[in-house]
């Protein structure tokens, strides 16, 4: 069974920063596709960031480039979401997902949540201008 918790979430001022982490159970495999995504009140959830576990790779939403990093630990099926520079628009449920490779619809969908079959609960990251 699949279990993603995350946690870090919290209220900051803007130019602040927050670290969010994803930690996952029951992902078995070398690598797999994990992203972290947010959604804000009355808007569609959206991807920010995506890792490829077990190789690194990482790719960004365009919004989010040059603030936000996103990294695994190493040996632990942990990530995490290093976000900087916050602002307001920023404020979101923020979520982490991940999916078995066999269920994994290709590169060009990596920042689409129905790419996605797991999920954690949620964690909320609210900044204050």
């Amino acid at each position: 069974q699949v279990q993603l918790v995350e946690s870090g979430g919290g209220s900051v001022q803007a130019g602040g920063s927050l670290r969010l982490s994803c930690a996952a159970s029951g992902l078995t495999y070398s690598s797999y596709w994990m992203g972290w995504f947010r959604q804000a009140p009355g808007k569609e959830r959206e991807g920010v960031a995506v890792i490829v576990v077990g190789v690194g790779s990482t790719y960004y939403a365009d919004s989010v480039t040059g603030r936000f990093t996103i990294s695994q630990e190493n040996g632990k099926n942990t990530v995490y979401l290093q976000m900087n520079s916050l602002k307001s628009e920023d404020t979101a449920m923020y979520y982490c997902a991940a999916t078995s490779p066999g269920n994994w619809p290709g590169f060009s969908r990596r920042f689409s949540a129905a790419s996605y079959r797991y999920w954690g609960q949620g964690t909320q990251v609210t900044v204050s201008s």
